[in-house]
């Protein structure tokens, strides 16, 4: 692995988590990282944690399917503001 990667899942049927806000989850983000990737893993993280409190984002990647749209919806998130 030579950069952060990113990978998302909507899942089918929520599924309850003990999720702060106390809803079922249904958006999971994973990261991967390569060991010195030093302070990079941690700013694609906070652009995740940042769009996740975006309603009409998570709106929109709950209506779509297609993987093409879905990748446009999360490349798009302002990446200036990460830690």
């Amino acid at each position: 692995l030579s950069t952060v990667c990113g990978l998302f899942v909507l899942i089918e049927r929520p599924l309850e988590f003990e999720a702060v806000d106390k809803q079922p989850v249904d958006l999971v983000f994973a990261l991967l990282a390569p060991e010195d990737a030093g302070v990079e893993h941690l700013k694609a993280l906070a652009v995740v944690s940042r769009s996740m409190r975006d309603a009409d984002l998570c709106a929109k990647l709950r209506a779509n399917t297609d993987p093409a749209t879905l990748h446009t919806l999360l490349a798009e998130q302002p990446r200036e503001k990460a830690a």
